[in-house]
Parts: structure tokens; C-alpha cells; sequence
């Protein structure tokens, strides 16, 4: 028997971490933070709710800040273990570390809070990692372990443990597939037991022809109302997925060239891994690269040190910026100056968070607070669920229907409530298997 206890991710679609206590080992997968609209917030410092001395092994499937941003706390707190993930997972999470020092430093002087861990826990955390390819088996204590293609970023892994001829997977996040950079989501064949997330699990993307015309339609209707379109982007795949379908449209004649900005430092970084990494992106992508750099076209200036003459330069134009849920970084500067103009627009491309800024301005809100200051929301707001980097409802059950027979049982995690209680009902009402939606420190036995 083994046991699992969710100490992160049940009850909500951030912070993820989950125990898998096999009774040889007590195994840790993911460590994220909360997703707020500020790190400050009191879930992020809280301590964890178990004895970090006592993990022996952590696993971490992509490098997303709400998968990897507590994994300093952990060492801060005395985890000594060792630490595994992908190869371009570890290379990426080195650049998010980075970034998220830079925004605790920041936030530190703005709130007046502490950071949740400095420079010497991240290196002492980098220090411990080791990273292996997918689809190489190794042991861990009396345990099999082998890491999966999730699709939903570069490096990303499901996390497949097994012993005595059973097996678990946590998937992580699961990828929108089939997408244009990334190699499918592979499948759960032979699994018995599921955590698997639940992001969009009561919703249906558009199409992804509907999604490119939406994004060119954007693009055009900013150049007819000579305005101003923002672009709030994950950093991680999320800009280099649109940087690259912009790159497409206009070398097929659909798009003619427009003044745009990266205005994205960590966006930069992380595409210059994505370059590193090309052997890894699907057969179609590795093409397009032998023509030259996907991620770039006319037009295109890369921001490198902030100021304002982004503002200064004339409409029409297009401002993509960091961060995705417009938490941080450089969008609430561009937020502020824009959201009042009513002939500016904002294009979301990704999943807000409930309490983030993001997500008030997507639920309509005529008026939201920046940095302690109150901006009116005039500008046009457009919501493209396409370009999400998660499987969609309809995604999510071929996926767990794809484990087969030897499936037993799903735990749905990593979902706001409602959409972990409709794709756990759909998993029982569509393939007769047990699902659990279980909540924030319940824990469960296992036959593992």
C-alpha cells in the first residue's frame, strides 16, 4: 500500500504539491506557489504543512512558477533530499528562479514583506537537482520512475511511479494538443491510479483555425482603430507559441507587418531555451527552424531595459508583456497607461486565477486597482481560451480514457471546484471509473 496526501492544487488550480508516502520513501511531487496578485500573500509564506526533513525525494514536471516557485522554501526549511525533472525543465527553472528573485526584491520594497527565499536557497535547491530524459526508467528506493510527455510546455513531464506491477501517473499539466511547437500529450496506458488536473475541465476550447482568426482579427481591428493591443503572456510557451503563429501568418501573406514590442525579459530568456532545446519540439517546428529564427519577424522590437518610449511610439501597435495574469511585471505599467483608452484593447490568452488582476479584468470590472491606484477600464477586453496550454474538457477525458482497463481510480486536482466536480462526474458517468475530487490535506490509500 502507499498513501497520497495533497498538500497543494486540491481546491484550486495553483500550488501544486502532492506526498507520495510508499513507506520506503516519501516522495514530493511539484512545489508551487499560490497564484495571487502578489507573491506577499500569506500562502506563499505560510510554512508547509508537513516536516520538510522528513522528504526524501521531489519531482517536479514542468517549470511553471505554480509547480517550482515554493521549491526554494522547501530547502529554506530543511529539505535535504535530492530533486528531478526534465532537462530543459531544470535549464528553464533556473531562469524563473531568477525572475521570481527579481519580482520578490520588488515586491519586498512595494508591500513591505519578506521574500520567501533568497539566492542562496535557490542555488542550494539547483545544487540537488538532477535531470533525466523521458522514456529512461530509473529507481528510486523500490520504485520505477519514468517521465512522460505532457505537451503543455517545453520540458514537460508526467511523472509515471511503479512497483509490484501497479503504477501511478501525476500528470501535471496536460497539453492542448496537438499544438504548434510541442510534441503530442503521450498516453496513460496501463496506469492504475490518475492525479491529473482539471483546469478546463467543465469548458471547450475554440477550434484552433477559430483562434488564429481571432488572434489576426485582433491584430486588425487595433489597426483600424489605429489603438493600442495588449497582450498579457505567460512567459513560458505561451509568447513563443504566439510569437511564432504572428511569425507564420505573415510569412503565408495573412498579416501585414505592424510595430510590435516584446516587452518581456523573462520571455526573452526563456525563448533562447526554447532555441537550445529545438531537438525537443515536434518534427514540424525543427522544419521551420532550418528556415531561420520561428520567433521572429518585421516588425518585431525586443524590449531589453524598461521605459516609456514604448508609450511614446505611435498607434498602431502591439504590446505583448509579462506576466500572463497580469501579477507582476511589466503588463501593469502598460495597463495603466492603456485601460483607460477606450480605443485600445486587451487580448487574454490564458487562464486567470481567481483574486488576480487578471481575472477582474476579464470578469468586466469598469475599474480596478494597479499598484495602489485606481484605473478605469475603458479599453476593449477579448478572451482567446485557444491559445491555453491545457486540454480543454472534452481533452481531458480522451486522456484519462486512453489509460485503459487498468484503470482504478482518478483523483481531479488542479481545477477551480466546479471544473474538478464536472470532469470528475463526466469520468464517472462516461468511463464507469471512480473519480475523486479530493480537498486540500485529505489523504488517501493506494494499492502501489
Amino acid at each position: 500500500m502507499a498513501k497520497i496526501t495533497f498538500y497543494g492544487g486540491a481546491g484550486s488550480v495553483t500550488g501544486a504539491n502532492f506526498l507520495l508516502d510508499t513507506g520506503d520513501k516519501k516522495i514530493l511531487v511539484d512545489c508551487g506557489t499560490h497564484e495571487r496578485d502578489s507573491i506577499c500573500d500569506p500562502a506563499n509564506h505560510a510554512p508547509f504543512a508537513y516536516d520538510a526533513k522528513s522528504i526524501d525525494v521531489l519531482f517536479i514536471t514542468h517549470a511553471h512558477q505554480d509547480h517550482i516557485g515554493r521549491v526554494p522554501k522547501l530547502l529554506k526549511e530543511g529539505f535535504k533530499g535530492e530533486i528531478y525533472s526534465t532537462p530543459s525543465t531544470l535549464d528553464l527553472t533556473r531562469v524563473m528562479f531568477d525572475d521570481a528573485l527579481n519580482v520578490m526584491a520588488h515586491d519586498a520594497k512595494r508591500l513591505k514583506c519578506e521574500p520567501i527565499y533568497d539566492r542562496h536557497d535557490a542555488d542550494a535547491a539547483l545544487s540537488r537537482w538532477h535531470a533525466h530524459e523521458f522514456h529512461q526508467p530509473f529507481e528510486i528506493g523500490d520504485m520505477t520512475v519514468e517521465f512522460l510527455e505532457a505537451g503543455h510546455i517545453l520540458g514537460s513531464a508526467m511523472v509515471r511511479f511503479s512497483r509490484g506491477g501497479k503504477s501511478i501517473v501525476f500528470t501535471g499539466d496536460l497539453g492542448n494538443s496537438p499544438e504548434p511547437l510541442l510534441n503530442d500529450t503521450e498516453s496513460p496506458e496501463g496506469a492504475d491510479y490518475l492525479v491529473m488536473e482539471s483546469v478546463y475541465g467543465d469548458k471547450v476550447h475554440e477550434h484552433r483555425e477559430e483562434r488564429h482568426d481571432i488572434l489576426r482579427q485582433a491584430i486588425e481591428d487595433t489597426r483600424v482603430r489605429n489603438g493600442t493591443l495588449l497582450i498579457p503572456s505567460f512567459s513560458v510557451e505561451r509568447t513563443q507559441i504566439i510569437l511564432f503563429e504572428i511569425h507564420k501568418m505573415m510569412e503565408e501573406g495573412k498579416l501585414s507587418r505592424i510595430p510590435m514590442f516584446l516587452d518581456a525579459p523573462l520571455a526573452e530568456r526563456v525563448t533562447d531555451v526554447f532555441r537550445k532545446y529545438r531537438s525537443e519540439l515536434n518534427a514540424d517546428a525543427q522544419k521551420e527552424f532550418v528556415q531561420g529564427d520561428i520567433f521572429t519577424f518585421p516588425g518585431l522590437t525586443v524590449v531589453r531595459d524598461y521605459d516609456d518610449s514604448i508609450h511614446k511610439a505611435p498607434n498602431p501597435k502591439i504590446i505583448i508583456a509579462g506576466a500572463g495574469m497580469s501579477s507582476g511585471g511589466r503588463i501593469r505599467s502598460h495597463e495603466k497607461k492603456y485601460l483607460p483608452d477606450p480605443n485600445a484593447s486587451v487580448l487574454i490568452t490564458g487562464f486567470q486565477a481567481p483574486g488576480s488582476l487578471g481575472r477582474r479584468i476579464q470578469d468586466g470590472l469598469k475599474e480596478v486597482k494597479i499598484d495602489g491606484e485606481l484605473v478605469k477600464v475603458r479599453a476593449k477586453i477579448l478572451a482567446l481560451t485557444g491559445y491555453s496550454g491545457h486540454k480543454d474538457r472534452d481533452g481531458l477525458l480522451e486522456f484519462a480514457e486512453k489509460a485503459g482497463e487498468s484503470l482504478k481510480k482518478v483523483f481531479v486536482v488542479m481545477g477551480e471546484p466546479k471544473a474538478s466536480q464536472f470532469l470528475a462526474q463526466r469520468i464517472q458517468d462516461f468511463l464507469g471509473i471512480e473519480a475523486i475530487v479530493p480537498r486540500e490535506k485529505d489523504a488517501v490509500e493506494i494499492e502501489l
